[in-house]
């Protein structure tokens, strides 16, 4: 079995949709939910579909073997980044394979403090034509890390950083799932 954690800082739609995509999968189990805000939606939803969840302090994350210790116990093999906001450490990059979504198609609108609607608002002020998202491998960087899928989408120039956000999250919802799928197959 090929155990799953779930990293997320908000409401959970993107970790519930992939809870929901490996619910009957007989080779890939999402293990638990973790959430650097204790009252982040996104434990909540996990809860609801029987996942455990658990929520961490700065602290915790990144000064602590605690954490560390757990997701190893628990034989996690790879740790999905779902609307998780805070920087990686290095040991959990050494120690964890580790995937994130971005709204955007990398390397342009990354970095540090370029994630939701600030992504979108700078795609809009920018008359950008198109825009996506970007499936990527973590490194020590803020989204640096190797592509494994780029999907694009139009952007309108009646569009809002709220009607591109709604066409971005169809994207998330249709691929990442896929994406961590065909990546366990292909590498882990």
């Amino acid at each position: 079995m090929r155990n799953i954690a779930i990293f997320a800082s908000g409401s959970g739609s993107n970790a519930e949709n992939i809870i929901r995509y490996f619910k009957n999968h007989t080779n890939v189990k999402i293990d638990s939910v973790w959430s650097n805000k204790k009252e982040a939606y996104v434990l909540q939803r996990a809860k609801n579909l029987g996942i455990e969840a658990y929520s961490f302090s700065r602290e915790e994350y990144s000064h602590s073997d605690h954490m560390f210790r757990e997701l190893q116990k628990r034989k996690i093999e790879l740790i999905v980044l779902a609307g998780f906001l805070w920087l990686v450490p290095p040991e959990f990059i050494d120690a964890f394979t580790i995937i994130n979504i971005h709204p955007a198609l990398l390397p342009k609108y990354g970095g540090k403090g370029m994630y939701g609607s600030k992504v979108h608002e700078s795609v809009v002020k920018n008359k950008e034509t198109e825009s996506g998202i970007t499936i990527h491998l973590v490194n020590t960087e803020y989204d640096k890390g190797e592509h494994l899928l780029q999907v694009k989408c139009p952007v309108f120039p009646e569009d809002t950083p709220d009607t591109l956000a709604a066409r971005i999250h169809e994207l998330e919802y249709q691929y990442f799932p896929a994406a961590i799928e065909e990546f366990l197959n292909r590498k882990l």
